[in-house]
């Protein structure tokens, strides 16, 4: 029987988790088509401006939007350097092993070009959209920043959130605090996934 409940309970749990993140925005631009590359204004090879965005399909209740705009390609085409182990220490007759340095943390596979909230509840982000809410990139610079990945096809996820408030945020916040704060929050969210590629024009 406490078997039984225990999975009713992760059924229940997992369902209200799903509802709360339902993919459920419509997310478009006249500029860009699904799937189709990136014009070049919109990259660092162009004037770098964030491409309008239209969205269609917000839920009832919804007080501000947020934008998480990232490569998901970016770690696929990095050169992956090998880290030699360390040899093991010899102190006496004894041989204390030593803890091989991590060559990479994957904590976050994404480049992120741009984090924006607290956006008003319009249908329309305009092109070379800013405002007082926006977070650092991976660049380390506040602020939307254009496509700049040096080979390769990148595919570039322009993320949507419907939420049911506005968010009280540093300026200096990551993609990580911001999806921390959003916890709760989302009433729905969509994206518009495009391609960039530098050799493309």
């Amino acid at each position: 029987m406490r078997t039984f409940l225990n999975s009713l309970l992760v059924i229940v749990l997992f369902g209200l988790t799903s509802f709360s993140y339902k993919k459920s925005l419509t997310v478009t631009s006249y500029a860009i088509k699904p799937n189709g590359y990136i014009p070049v204004k919109y990259t660092c090879l162009g004037q770098g401006a964030s491409p309008p965005l239209n969205i269609a399909n917000l839920p009832a209740g919804t007080r501000s939007l947020a934008v998480i705009v990232e490569d998901a390609d970016y770690t696929r085409f990095l050169d992956k350097k090998y880290v030699a182990p360390p040899k093991p220490v010899k102190k006496g007759h004894h041989v204390r092993k030593v803890k091989a340095p991590m060559a990479v943390v994957k904590a976050d596979t994404c480049y992120v070009n741009w984090l924006t909230w607290n956006i008003d509840t319009g249908s329309f982000i305009p092109e070379n959209y800013k405002n007082d809410f926006e977070g650092l990139n991976t660049a380390s610079a506040r602020g939307y920043i254009g496509m700049c990945a040096s080979k390769g096809a990148h595919h570039i996820h322009f993320k949507v959130y419907a939420l049911d408030t506005k968010l009280n945020l540093s300026r200096n916040a990551s993609k990580a605090d911001l999806l921390k704060i959003m916890e709760g929050h989302i009433l729905g969210w969509g994206e518009l996934v495009a391609l960039y590629d530098k050799d493309y024009r």
